[in-house]
């Protein structure tokens, strides 16, 4: 069936978003047709002022509408220690967590030599000279994901940060709260042994 050009359009731009397929894209376009006039206009100022007021902070490269962002500005927070994360969604996760003070580096993706992505590619280099320009910095907690692209970007930090004598640690990976061991694959038991502590 030939959909009317403007929803077709607007199904395409649904589309271009990560999961949506063809029938949720139909389900979402026919959803904005039914929205009052002045709901629909304000979804789609929020959308255009998200993507011109929002910027990546030129120290810690965060997502945020100031620069540099709130969480660098915070004269509160522990100022010695760096929390390596791959992406921007993961500072939020780590905020929501209430249990971390220090500052943040958001590197804006991982060492994927399959997909042609190389240290240059990600915000290595300047996580560098962030240390190298900061002298408060006593430890860089690598937060990278628990996948091959996220160890190897690890692993390289890691060995980078040798030369520096600033102490460098490997968030904890392994079995899930409430996971049972039987369901676990071998690299998730693999970290759980290797991170296991006195009790």
């Amino acid at each position: 069936m030939q959909y009317p050009a403007p929803i077709a359009k607007l199904m395409e731009g649904f589309m271009k978003l990560p999961g949506i397929g063809p029938k949720t894209a139909s389900r979402l376009a026919f959803y904005v047709l039914e929205m009052k006039e002045d709901d629909v206009l304000e979804f789609a100022r929020s959308l255009v002022h998200a993507k011109r007021d929002l910027m990546y902070c030129s120290q810690c490269h965060h997502i945020t509408d100031v620069d540099p962002c709130r969480i660098c500005e915070d004269t509160s927070r522990d100022q010695t220690v760096i929390c390596v994360v791959q992406d921007a969604k993961d500072v939020i996760a780590m905020e929501k967590m209430r249990e971390y003070n220090g500052l943040y580096h958001v590197l804006h993706g991982a060492i994927s030599p399959m997909d042609g992505i190389g240290p240059e590619d990600i915000y290595v280099a300047e996580l560098i000279k962030r240390l190298q320009e900061n002298e408060n910095i006593q430890e860089v907690i690598i937060a990278t994901n628990s996948t091959i692209e996220g160890e190897a970007t690890a692993m390289y930090i890691s060995r980078l940060m040798k030369p520096t004598g600033i102490k460098t640690t490997r968030i904890a990976h392994g079995l899930p709260i409430g996971g049972d061991l039987e369901y676990a694959d071998e690299v998730t038991l693999s970290k759980a042994l290797e991170g296991r502590r006195e009790i």
